[in-house]
């Protein structure tokens, strides 16, 4: 599992560009409060390799999973979610972690990171409510 910002980071695959190329479905981690994405710990390497040899190349586009064997199950199983998942119940599962944290931080009297937490509940409450009218205008419930 991996944290940004505090937040834990969604499991996904994402596209890449290296330079000229694109690199499609190379599993990622995101950060659903700063949109900071990382390449997964686990194909780092893989993917260094297959983006080299793209560039060389001068492929503009390549998919990752042509070139790359990888279970995509094993690689994203110790993220709190994933992509597959309902996005409002993942900010929801968002904002209940930095109200655990918050919780902390305030026991050990950590005023810098208990204003870091509130700016990110403020950015994912944001988030949340975005969701519920996008979903009431797109007449869900």
């Amino acid at each position: 599992m991996s944290f940004c910002c505090g937040a834990s980071m969604i499991g996904t695959n994402g596209t890449l560009k290296h330079f000229r190329t694109h690199i499609h479905n190379v599993p990622i981690l995101f950060c659903p409060v700063c949109h900071r994405v990382e390449i997964h710990h686990g194909i780092e390497n893989e993917y260094e390799i297959l983006a080299e040899y793209a560039h060389g190349d001068g492929a503009t586009e390549v998919d990752f999973l042509e070139y790359v064997e990888q279970d995509g199950l094993m690689l994203f199983e110790n993220c709190v979610n994933n992509e597959n998942e309902d996005p409002l119940d993942v900010v929801s599962n968002q904002i209940d972690m930095a109200l655990d944290l918050l919780s902390f931080a305030a026991q050990i009297e950590d005023e810098a990171w208990a204003a870091e937490l509130k700016k990110r509940l403020g950015v994912l409450g944001q988030r949340k409510m975005k969701l519920r009218q996008r979903r009431t205008s797109e007449g869900y419930c």
